[in-house]
């Protein structure tokens, strides 16, 4: 009898690890396909560094609104109902995108696409955090993040298939198509936790800076900046940078393509990890990888240590954004998790619309891409040391 209780909550939690796991999958193909865009719209388009500096960070402006507003009406209203709007929102955002015809349109468009982005995965990451604990909650909510890199791996795939051939347009009516699947996926999630329809925004603040929470939330709040200011601005630019070190559109994307794969070995070891070592030894660990991988793909002067280092690059800043999404949600009570995660991805979310932008305004001004990234590598640091003086130990 035993078994068979045993075996049926490993098929649930199986199941509800790959409904929840689309929409990091979706998420990451959404950002990919942006970063693979870039280039083709900035030859089409006629635009400047610092103008697809803006373009690359306005999506990253709607996520901060999305994060908020998302994280708070998931404990309101409850965490199925805003998955699937935030769905609905980034989903026609991209069917829409096809339809623009000059940048201004193409940037209202991401913002808004933006808002159903930033509000889907602190909603998703809530969701599971609710249903598991301990050991399996974070490993649980590493192997959903891990979903990011396969649709990372999946937008590198289309872009480089369709896009040198039918152009960006086509690439978005595509990955539009793809995303219908989700809507299939989405009709299984679990909605068991009790809506607190009287809780107003006011309290919900309040309660992740009261007392109990305030040091933690201030602490997390500027680790996913670091995280996601380094990712957003280093990944988001990686095909550009690639062009501008003298490769080809299609041998940039066949070298985005090859980096990607490295992902996904650092979301399954920092998984294997947990429940070894505390959750804060392995993103110190990883936050580490990526300053000496961010420092390298800096001064890289040939393709072999460009493609090593740009792995090595996607291994451990993927792998320190895994571990940070098991490390965050436990640090809140589950009344205030969805307003902690999605207040402190929300700052987050800051950084990631500052690193594109600042990528664009310094190559802008002729500075070289050894500076650029050497801004990321210091960054990183300050990271590590909030990381260690800053948040308590979670196993």
């Amino acid at each position: 009898m035993q078994d068979t209780v045993m075996q049926k909550s490993t098929k649930k939690g199986r199941k509800l690890l790959l409904v929840i796991g689309t929409a990091w999958l979706f998420d990451a193909m959404d950002v990919a396909l942006l970063s693979f865009i870039m280039p083709l719209i900035k030859t089409e388009w006629g635009l400047s560094p610092a103008q697809i500096g803006y373009v690359s960070s306005v999506t990253s402006l709607g996520m901060v609104f999305g994060s908020i507003i998302c994280g708070y009406m998931a404990d309101k209203f409850g965490r199925k109902n805003v998955m699937i709007v935030t769905l609905m929102i980034f989903s026609i955002g991209n069917l829409l995108l096809a339809l623009t015809t000059d940048v201004n349109q193409f940037m209202i468009v991401r913002f808004f696409t933006g808002i159903g982005l930033g509000g889907e995965l602190p909603v998703a990451a809530t969701m599971l955090a609710d249903n598991f604990k301990g050991k399996t909650q974070a490993k649980m909510l590493i192997m959903a993040d891990s979903f990011w890199a396969i649709g990372w791996i999946l937008a590198s795939v289309i872009s480089t298939l369709i896009t040198p051939l039918y152009g960006w347009r086509a690439t978005v009516i595509v990955t539009f198509l793809v995303m219908l699947y989700a809507f299939v996926m989405r009709r299984h999630l679990p909605e068991n936790y009790e809506k607190k329809e009287k809780t107003s925004l006011r309290e919900q603040f309040a309660g992740i800076f009261n007392n109990q929470h305030m040091g933690k939330t201030l602490a997390l709040s500027f680790l996913w900046f670091v995280v996601m200011f380094s990712y957003y601005g280093m990944f988001l630019w990686l095909p550009s940078v690639l062009v501008m070190r003298g490769n080809t559109i299609f041998h940039s994307f066949g070298y985005t393509l090859l980096m990607s794969l490295a992902q996904l070995p650092g979301y399954y070891l920092a998984a294997w990890l947990m429940g070894k070592i505390s959750h804060k030894v392995i993103l110190v660990f990883y936050l580490l990888g990526t300053i000496v991988s961010a420092f390298v793909f800096g001064i890289a002067n040939s393709v072999p240590i460009l493609l090593a280092s740009g792995a090595f690059l996607s291994f451990f800043n993927l792998g320190a954004w895994g571990a940070l999404i098991a490390f965050t949600p436990s640090h809140f009570s589950q009344e205030f998790r969805g307003m902690g995660v999605g207040f402190s991805q929300s700052i987050g979310r800051i950084g990631a619309t500052l690193g594109p932008y600042l990528i664009g305004m310094l190559i802008g001004m002729g500075f070289g891409i050894p500076v650029v990234f050497g801004m990321f590598v210091v960054a990183l640091i300050l990271g590590v040391i909030v990381l260690i003086f800053g948040t308590s130990e979670t196993y």
